[in-house]
Order: structure tokens, then sequence, then C-alpha cells
């Protein structure tokens, strides 16, 4: 028992489809922000000659109403050009960081739509267990992660920000085109080896995440095996279903008896009743059989409709053998039963 109820085994599919739709998913928060600051970044690069223009055509705007006698048809078309070249210089941008956000979720764990994820839970409101919640040692722990990250990023940053500052002296002596050259790259530098801290911080996080994620859904053996059951359904139902099917499919067999033309027999153990119709079938077929107490009974319901009953050990044990209910007999056994078949038909004088 004590091995059963230990989560020891991996999480099989349909535990974990089930904790998909319920939301539950391997998400890295670090992974998200790297994609998202990364997009971010090569967008303000990508996109500033743009938003440049616009923030100088904004700026041209305003210093063209200076001495101007203002109205209030004068305040509503500022509102409108304010509003429209705010939405050009931001719109680009956060369209660019709205589908990196998608595209970081994609990445990790494919695409999901489920809404009970954002279905109202009051336990999440509960006071007592938020409290509990905000001090727990989960909370203290993922709060000295984020204190180190931000750390070891920063102090990278301000290490590269210290080694550009002793080139001051020199670049003080370029001119104001190449010092502003010289910034832009620098900047550059110190963003992208942040980013790359960043990055590291993330690949780890996500392989953390993802440990603790299929571990939390690791499965005890008892409910591997309740699992299963409730897919397969209970074996004794099962049983009782196959029980039910057998006896209505010999039922059916039964019932096919009196039209048959020929009971082979061995004589006590083995029956095979034989029908044979040329506009139906290239050859005989085998319309029921049985051993043991199926044959008696096959035998019974063969006296009672006057079906000959034929005793050939050889012939009756192979077609029990060899052929299945309704269907044809093999070419093998053309000959034998054909010979039954014609001393059958001879007694019937067809």
């Amino acid at each position: 028992m004590a091995d059963d109820a230990e989560k020891t085994e991996e999480p099989t599919p349909k535990k974990i489809e089930d904790a998909r739709k319920e939301g539950n998913v391997p998400k890295s928060q670090d992974t998200s922000g790297v994609i998202t600051l990364f997009v971010a970044i090569l967008s303000v690069l990508m996109l500033f000659p743009f938003m440049a223009e616009h923030v100088i055509l904004l700026f041209k705007y305003y210093f063209s109403l200076i001495g101007m006698h203002l109205e209030k048809l004068h305040m509503i078309d500022i509102a409108i050009v304010t509003i429209r070249e705010f939405l050009f210089i931001v719109m680009p941008l956060a369209i660019a960081v709205a589908v990196s956000g998608v595209i970081a979720a994609l990445a990790q764990f494919g695409f999901l739509f489920t809404t009970k994820a954002i279905m109202p839970d009051f336990k999440k409101i509960d006071p007592i267990k938020g409290t509990k919640n905000l001090f727990s040692v989960k909370k203290l722990i993922e709060g000295v992660k984020i204190t180190f990250k931000s750390f070891t990023t920063l102090g990278v940053g301000f290490v590269f920000f210290f080694y550009f500052i002793t080139e001051l002296p020199t670049v003080a002596l370029f001119g104001l085109g190449d010092q502003l050259d010289w910034l832009q790259e620098k900047m550059l530098i110190i963003a992208f080896v942040m980013l790359f801290i960043i990055f590291v911080f993330a690949i780890i996080d996500i392989i953390i995440v993802r440990k603790q994620y299929f571990d939390g859904l690791k499965m005890s053996k008892q409910e591997i095996k309740d699992e299963m059951k409730n897919m397969e359904g209970d074996p004794l139902i099962k049983s009782k279903i196959r029980q039910i099917q057998m006896q209505a499919s010999r039922k059916r067999m039964m019932s096919e008896v009196p039209n048959a033309d020929v009971v082979i027999t061995n004589p006590t153990h083995y029956a095979v009743a034989i029908k044979y119709d040329n506009e139906q079938s290239h050859a005989p077929i085998v319309v029921a059989k049985g051993v043991d107490h199926i044959a008696s009974q096959i035998k019974k319901i063969a006296r009672e409709s006057n079906i000959h009953i034929v005793q050939n050990p050889p012939l009756a044990r192979s077609l029990y053998a060899e052929v299945e209910v309704e269907k044809p007999i093999p070419e093998a056994l053309f000959a034998a039963v054909a010979e039954v078949l014609a001393y059958v038909y001879k007694m019937n004088k067809k």
C-alpha cells in the first residue's frame, strides 16, 4: 500500500492532457520575459527612424501653436493630433511586444484555449490562505531568486558601464556625431550583454519549471491503475459485456441451424452445421459450430428440424479448427464436404 501511495510514476498522456485542459502548463516567466525584451529591443532599433519622425512632427506641430490664440476647436484639434501621433509612435512597438508574448507562450506549451483558468475561484480570495501564501517558503525562495537574478544582471551591466566610463576622456575629444555614435554603440553592447545574462537565467528557469511541472504531475501506481480502469472500463463490466455478446452471438448462430443442409459430427464432442446455396456463395458456409455442450445443442436442434447429422470425425475437427462461423469452407475441404452434401442430397432426393 505504501508503494501504491508514493507518486513515483511518470504522468500518463491523459494526465498531462487533463492538466492542459485545466490551464495547468509549464510556463517560464523568465523565458517569456527574455523573448519579449529581445523583440522590444529589436523593434525599437528597427522602428526608431519611424518613431523619431513622428516625434519631430509632433513637436513641430506644438511649436507652430506658439503665439496662437487657442479656442475650443483648437484644443480638440490638439488632442486629436496628439493621440494620432502617439498611436503612430507606440502602437507598432506594442503590437510587436504583444506578438512576441504570444510566440513565447506557443514556443513553451503550444496552442491552448481554455476558460477554466479564468473562471472565478472564491478560494483564491481567502485572506487567511492568501496571508499564508504571502509568507510561505515558496514565496521566500522566489524572492531570493528574483533578487539574485536582478543583482547579477545589473552587476554585469555595471561592470561594462564602468569600463566604458574610462573611455570618456578620449571620447570627449570626438565630434558630436562621433560621440553619439559611440554612445549608441556602448548602449547596445550593455543592452545585449544584460539580455544574454537574462537569457541564461531563462534557460535555467525553463528547465527547472518543466521538471517541477512533471514532478507535480507524477502519479502513484494505484492512480495509473484507476486511470486505465476508467479508460478501458472495469474488468468485471467488460467481462459481463463480452459474456452478453457471446450469448447473443450464440443465440444468433443457433437460429441458423434449422436452415443448414447437414450437421457434421465426430460424433460426441464436435458439431459443425453446413449450408450451401450456390446463388449466395460459391462454396458451402459454416452457419454454426461448437464443442461439447454447444455441439449437443446443435445436434438437438438439427434433429428437431429434420436436418441430417453425418458422423465424420476428421472432417468435423478440421471444419471446427479452420473455418469461422458465417465463413465459406477452404478449397482443401471442398471434396470432403461435397461428398457429404452429395450423400445428403441423395437422401433428400435433391
